[in-house]
């Protein structure tokens, strides 16, 4: 932990995605299930983090791809309204 920490003030990200349980858990000190950390913007000193399955979780189930897609549209929404330097993200069936 104290070299993820030394990293994070070292690049200063404007946002975070973090993948799997167990990450999310270490990163927010939140003892909630993925499907609880999931689909909701976090703070890590005052850093948006997002959260969603582990690429190993997406081998092992594949159904979960979908709200792996899901969840990082919500975090490109999220960087476009923070930058604005692209016209707003078009999902398909979804207006903005």
């Amino acid at each position: 932990m104290p070299h993820l920490l030394k990293q994070i003030d070292l690049i200063k990200p404007k946002i975070i995605l973090v993948l799997g349980r167990i990450a999310a858990q270490q990163l927010l000190s939140k003892n909630e299930t993925l499907a609880g950390l999931r689909g909701v913007v976090h703070h890590f000193n005052e850093i948006p983090v997002f959260v969603t399955y582990h690429p190993a979780a997406l081998l092992r189930n594949q159904q979960w791809k979908r709200q792996t897609w899901e969840d990082v549209q919500l975090l490109r929404k999220h960087y476009d309204d923070l930058v604005g330097d692209k016209p707003p993200l078009k999902v398909a069936g979804k207006q903005n």
